[in-house]
């Protein structure tokens, strides 16, 4: 069974629909949930999830929101932060790893962390059984991706393309996919312009897929009420869940 791992901006409206379209998406079939960390300048996401990103700020986000939602739904689907480095920076990544273990979260997703810098922190994170999740892409050498993936845990990121969220381009993704399969059996996880209508393309070699901005999307959409909006994200999360098994 191929798995399904799912974006939500925290905060956007308020607190309590986020853990509530968390607890929909789990039952809507969704495997995984990727917290994301309201920032002001998230420089690997589209338009979409930039202005969540901002209207949660708005909403008077602090870091410690992330603490409480994480206490609620991490005991019920597997959970993992997906922030840029700044607030794991400014809080101390030691202490974020002590509250992700405190709450149960699986791991750290970070965007913005090159490898080299990211193995500075490894042994931090890694000692209370937090993964700090690996990216690679297509531009990555076989090289490049075994030296990236010697230690990977829980599962891989792989960026479907070189550019931000929510686009809708496409690249052939075979070769790195086979040159990630030479080095390591951990799940191969594809992100970036996954939605309903590319579901079952993307998510082909690979053992699941990463979304982000067609979530969203609703999250945004002011024209319906906050009902409604779970329970068109319940659907997606059906649908893609559908076409990528």
């Amino acid at each position: 069974m191929k798995k399904l791992v799912a974006y939500i901006t925290t905060g956007y409206p308020d607190l309590n629909f986020t853990e509530d379209v968390i607890l929909s998406l789990k039952d809507a079939g969704a495997d995984m949930i990727e917290l994301g960390i309201p920032f002001s300048d998230p420089v690997a996401d589209g338009p979409v999830i930039e202005e969540a990103n901002l209207k949660s700020l708005e909403c008077g986000f602090k870091i410690n929101n992330i603490f409480e939602v994480s206490q609620k739904v991490a005991k019920e689907i597997d959970t993992f932060w997906m922030g840029y480095f700044n607030p794991f920076y400014q809080k101390g990544v030691e202490f974020m790893t002590q509250k992700a273990k405190e709450f149960g979260v699986k791991g750290f997703i970070i965007p913005d962390l090159p490898f080299e810098e990211a193995s500075l922190y490894k042994n931090t994170v890694q000692s209370q059984d937090i993964a700090l999740i690996d990216f690679v892409a297509p531009t990555d050498s076989q090289e490049r991706i075994a030296e990236i993936l010697k230690d990977s845990q829980k599962f891989i990121y792989m960026v479907a393309y070189a550019g931000i969220t929510g686009s809708g381009k496409s690249e052939d993704l075979s070769l790195v996919i086979n040159n990630v399969r030479r080095v390591t059996d951990t799940p191969l996880f594809v992100g970036f312009g996954v939605n309903v209508k590319t579901a079952k393309q993307k998510v082909e070699g690979v053992d699941g897929v990463i979304v982000g901005s067609e979530f969203v999307k609703v999250l945004l959409d002011d024209s319906i009420n906050l009902t409604q909006k779970i329970k068109n994200i319940s659907q997606i999360a059906k649908q893609i869940k559908a076409k990528i098994n």
